[in-house]
């Protein structure tokens, strides 16, 4: 939709700070503001709003000023134009300044007073944690694939395990971090000052989360699951099953104010109006409804809309890709749900039933996994969808074929599951550390294996992640482990698989040795959230996905995405290699030329745990006219029983001539990891 005539873009607006530093945003109004002031809407993150996440907030920012909005994309400090350095993630220092940022915008002539923050990701999060300091003007928060508690719920350890995205988000920051001003937005005399001090101010992030490996005070701060009740504006949770974030929309729609409401779609990490897999939705229709009630006082029945909605998938063939899934919207309309019943299913030998266990089973079952156990498990958090990259999880047979497997029987009815479901078995570990993987498999009638949800626990996190502790080795634990959320469709027929293994690469870096788990069936269950009445269940309508007329891009180079393995037969070696290749392009309206391209390679021998190793690589290039910056960074990371070993390399370049550079060599102590 073009709304030019109707719209005023101001590309580049100081916010003060008050240490006096200041924090640059690009503000779009509408142009009937000055007459009659507007509620504002705030995107607050590092992504750079001049060239980083310009195509999709032109838009998203368009589309709100055509609509009655303001929208103030503002970048934190040390990243895009901001002065000041980027610290870490979600530190302290960023929430006080999103507070002063929320009254300045307030006091402005075009504003009402009356502000909502959105966001996806980091936004999502720091609106979340902006929140909970309840700043007057801010009336709604819009939270989008975020977390209420960083420990568990983010890219860097998940039941105690460490995600290898630790890794990778963490090389993607360690980028960031370092990207230089624009020259025509800081001034040609200035901005090589600003980015040498950038270059200078960046750490090795990865190593950095790394030495907390425990859920202490580092990961509280934040995450706002340690105290729900500082939050009492309204918050709509937005996520997608594809996504790794999803546990949050549960929790907050749970254990936030009666006035908070969460979505769930078939996406990946997207916005929803552009959601993959699809089918996209009228989300920015969704927001302004949102926006409409809580910040203009409009009586337009968004408090009767379901607590939940969430899209039921069907079952379907996997593939490392799918443009769109079938199913159905559920309106739920309350969370938890009288409509949805937790049903166990016990194991029993190899099989998964609602039989009680005989009295007089003793068996037990080992499982050692070799290291590759995870390679068609896709990636964590499906970032890629909609471009080359296949990013979901694949025929789990081959990932099936070396775990120990439990399924049902042929499913006599259809299985609705709806929600988080939980596995409890009671194992003994031959060594002190050891981790356990659990996925629920969806077998189909021609044999092909869906995973359907999974999940992760380091067993020394098993009754604390404040205060893990070491196994005693042959010792019998009952561990419980949670799954992902899922809403899902099991037809008649079709089987249900519970499969458990001893690794899970490259999503997770491996225990220290080499462990073998002894299962004991008789004491292990499965319980499922199954949709049981939809009598109450009410209807969901969304409308067609809008958007206003995007940017004018020139493509000169498209790019290409990959995902590939190779087995080494003679050295037992298997590696692991993605390609994330943005292409060459140019933003028409400020004339600037990018380039992106990145790479993951993980690498592992198949019975040797400590041979595992990453290296990741980035190029980013920013050209026009005079302006010819480049940065290249590596990271690379490996380990011994005891310790971790990071290397980064960062490498800067002003018109094809090295400008600065840094190096990092750190070792960082295994902690029941």
């Amino acid at each position: 939709i073009d709304y030019k005539e109707l719209i005023e873009n101001k590309e580049l607006v100081w916010i003060p700070m008050a240490d006096g530093r200041k924090l640059s945003s690009r503000i779009v109004l509408p142009k009937s503001c000055y007459k009659k002031p507007v509620p504002a809407i705030l995107e607050y993150i590092p992504y750079r709003r001049r060239d980083g996440t310009r195509a999709r907030d032109q838009e998203t920012a368009c589309w709100f000023a055509g609509n009655g909005y303001a929208y103030v994309r503002l970048d934190i400090s040390g990243s895009g134009d901001s002065e000041g350095l980027v610290e870490d993630e979600y530190v302290f220092r960023e929430q006080e300044d999103g507070l002063v940022a929320i009254d300045w915008i307030a006091k402005q002539d075009w504003c009402t007073g009356s502000i909502g923050m959105m966001g996806i990701s980091w936004g999502g999060f720091n609106g979340l944690q902006i929140a909970a300091h309840r700043p007057k003007p801010l009336k709604a928060v819009i939270s989008l694939c975020s977390t209420v508690d960083r420990f568990n719920d983010d890219v860097h350890f998940m039941g105690g395990c460490l995600l290898n995205e630790n890794l990778g988000w963490g090389h993607a920051f360690f980028n960031f971090a370092a990207l230089p001003p624009d020259p025509l937005m800081v001034g040609d005399e200035t901005w090589r000052k600003i980015w040498k001090d950038r270059i200078d101010g960046v750490d090795l992030y990865p190593a950095k989360w790394l030495k907390h490996q425990k859920r202490d005070a580092f990961w509280k701060h934040g995450s706002v699951c340690e105290n729900f009740d500082a939050i009492n504006c309204p918050v709509l949770a937005v996520t997608g099953w594809a996504d790794g974030y999803t546990s949050a929309v549960f929790s907050i729609a749970e254990n936030l104010n009666e006035k908070c409401k969460g979505i769930i779609g078939p996406w990946g990490h997207k916005f929803p109006h552009q959601g993959v897999p699809g089918p996209a939705i009228g989300f920015l229709q969704e927001c302004k409804r949102w926006w409409d009630h809580w910040l203009k006082g409009v009586d337009n029945g968004i408090e009767s809309d379901p607590k939940m909605r969430l899209f039921l998938q069907d079952s379907i063939q996997p593939a490392a890709h799918h443009d769109t899934r079938d199913g159905r919207w559920l309106g739920i309309p309350e969370w938890p749900f009288k409509g949805i019943e937790d049903i166990t299913l016990n194991f029993a030998k190899d099989m998964l039933t609602s039989t009680a266990p005989a009295e007089t089973s003793s068996s037990i079952i080992n499982i050692s996994s070799p290291q590759n156990v995870g390679i068609s498990g896709g990636e964590w958090c499906a970032y890629g969808l909609g471009k080359i990259e296949p990013d979901l999880p694949l025929d789990q047979r081959i990932d099936d074929a070396e775990s120990v497997c439990f399924d049902t029987r042929p499913l006599k009815n259809d299985l609705n599951i709806v929600g988080e479901g939980s596995i409890t078995i009671r194992v003994a570990s031959a060594e002190k550390k050891g981790i356990v993987a659990v996925r629920l498999n969806n077998i189909h009638k021609n044999g092909t294996v869906e995973r359907i949800s999974f999940g992760l626990l380091n067993l020394c996190h098993n009754q604390s992640n404040e205060y893990p502790a070491n196994l005693e080795p042959g010792k019998f634990y009952d561990v419980k482990i949670k799954l992902k959320g899922v809403a899902q469709n099991i037809p008649a027929g079709n089987k249900l698989r519970i499969a458990i293994s001893t690794t899970y690469w490259p999503m997770v870096w491996p225990s220290a040795q080499q462990n073998v788990l002894r299962i004991q069936p008789k004491y292990c269950n499965l319980v499922l959230p199954k949709l049981i009445n939809e009598s109450d269940l009410k209807d969901v309508i969304f409308e067609r996905a809008e958007h206003a007329l995007p940017l004018k891009i020139n493509i000169k180079n498209r790019g290409n995405d990959s995902r590939k393995l190779t087995f080494q037969i003679a050295k037992n070696l298997y590696e692991f290699l993605v390609k994330r290749d943005d292409g060459t392009y140019i933003i028409e309206d400020i004339g600037t030329e990018i380039t992106h391209k990145k790479t993951k390679l993980f690498k592992i021998q198949k019975h040797d745990p400590l041979s595992s190793y990453a290296k990741l690589t980035s190029l980013t290039k920013y050209k026009r006219a005079e302006w010819n910056a480049k940065i290249e960074t590596t990271i690379e990371m490996s380990c011994d029983e005891n310790y971790f070993f990071l290397k980064g390399d960062l490498k800067a370049f002003d018109g094809g001539k090295i400008f600065a550079s840094k190096h990092f060599n750190e070792r960082v102590q295994r902690n029941t990891v």
